[in-house]
């Protein structure tokens, strides 16, 4: 059993602390509001959730669940505090981090007088970095502390609903705990040990991605559906069967199919396909910014990997990797012929290697394709992998299939590589590594 102290009766907060009370742990909530103080203390839900009054009461009754405005004393009586406040948008859409700047000096504060090891947790939707640059160095300077000496940041981000909010903390989907020093975690492994679904242990960033991950992609699965919608509806469609078999499929549609970081898609479909809709809603006079919108993200992606080539500043470049997809000779609105095509425009010299690209086997619009779009293709054309490696300046990968022992046997110390298959780093879609590394970034 642990003893926890949860700072914020909100919803996030109410809910945690009632559902640890009763998971057998001793919980202190804490809020700068009396109000809620007193409902808690009173037996009684601070906010309307279904279930919540109940576990509250039963959490009183139990002497598990007490309350309280006095920060000091509840981190003084507790081994953890759950940093569970709002994070409200500003009217520019900045996140408001004042509430949890704040609650992190009184924890500090209360640390100044506290001898024992202290963990605090962010459950509050905070964006990427905030633990680093804004909670541990506030709670040092209020309280005289170190972390990972004295106390330990960890994030363990809510994926909890408001109206099922209770059996989503009880019955969670996924868990995830985020610290940089895995050992900091022990205490929160013990507090989930019970819970069902699958546990993730990650760095304190990706622990606060995830929450943003998650909510960005089911505010586009809505847009997504009510722009289909809409044109269904103008196209005189039935919306819900045309969605009802869309979801059907497992595999690619609701999968982690297309899910993975990495560079723009192409091929004969997709771009068409995307077009086509956009062009109809055009034509109806539909404003889906969403479905317009696509093509453009794409492009971008694309003009992010030309940029990180050029920022080199090194004119020989070596391109793995030409057809849309690995395994086929589709050349089709390949982005690695479009990529091709940006850096000749910016003058730079273009080797590339392709397994499955011949120009003496490209038939039909496939050769068309790549006749209209860089006519001198063949002279860019290699059959020799390591020639291309050596010679370039700046190697350049697309391709997924490929013999990475025999590139990193060629790469020279001071040879940058710019990898497209997947995005690993944090900061950008497209990152280079060198010094002999294969790593995507």
């Amino acid at each position: 059993m642990k003893t926890v102290s949860v700072f914020g009766m909100g919803y996030v907060g109410a809910v945690t602390a009632a559902c640890l009370a009763k998971a057998g742990h001793r919980v202190i909530g804490v809020d700068v509001n009396p109000a809620k103080v007193e409902m808690v203390e009173s037996g009684h839900a601070p906010v309307l959730e279904p279930g919540l009054d109940e576990l509250v009461a039963e959490g009183r009754r139990a002497c598990r669940l007490h309350a309280t405005v006095d920060a000091k004393m509840a981190v003084s009586q507790s081994e953890i505090s759950f940093l569970c406040v709002g994070t409200p948008s500003l009217r520019n859409g900045c996140l408001d981090v004042g509430a949890v700047k704040r609650t992190c000096e009184e924890i500090g504060e209360a640390l100044r007088s506290k001898k024992e090891f202290h963990w605090v947790v962010l459950r509050s939707t905070v964006l990427p970095g905030t633990a680093k640059s804004l909670a541990i160095p506030t709670i040092e300077a209020a309280g005289g502390k170190r972390s990972g000496v004295d106390f330990a940041v960890c994030a363990n981000p809510e994926f909890t609903r408001e109206g099922c909010a209770v059996a989503d903390f009880l019955n969670p989907a996924i868990t995830v705990l985020g610290a940089d020093d895995p050992a900091h975690l022990t205490p929160l492994r013990e507090l989930c040990r019970e819970s069902p679904g699958q546990v993730f242990e990650t760095s304190l960033g990706v622990a606060e991605m995830v929450k943003y991950v998650c909510n960005a992609f089911h505010a586009l699965k809505v847009t997504f559906a009510n722009e289909i919608g809409t044109l269904c509806q103008q196209l005189e469609v039935d919306a819900l069967a045309a969605m009802k078999i869309f979801m059907s499929d497992r595999r690619l549609n609701i999968s982690d199919a297309y899910l993975t970081p990495g560079f723009a898609f192409g091929g004969s479909c997709l771009p068409k396909d995307v077009r086509a809709l956009a062009y109809s809603a055009n034509q109806l006079d539909l404003d889906l910014p969403l479905l317009r919108a696509i093509m453009t993200s794409n492009q971008a992606h694309l003009e992010r990997a030309a940029e990180a080539v050029l920022a080199t500043k090194r004119k020989r470049v070596g391109i793995l990797g030409l057809s849309f997809k690995s395994g086929t000779d589709d050349l089709r609105e390949s982005p690695l012929v479009q990529l091709v095509k940006r850096l000749l425009g910016e003058g730079c010299q273009i080797q590339i290697w392709d397994q499955d690209v011949s120009l003496g086997r490209l038939v039909g619009s496939n050769r068309q394709f790549i006749e209209e779009e860089i006519p001198h293709i063949g002279a860019l054309l290699s059959t020799d992998l390591e020639e291309v490696v050596r010679r370039a300046e700046v190697l350049v990968i697309g391709a997924k299939a490929l013999d990475e022992e025999a590139i990193l046997a060629t790469l020279r110390p001071d040879q940058p590589v710019i990898d497209l298959r997947s995005s690993r780093s944090g900061s950008a879609a497209v990152g280079v590594v060198a010094n002999h590394q294969m790593a995507s970034a």
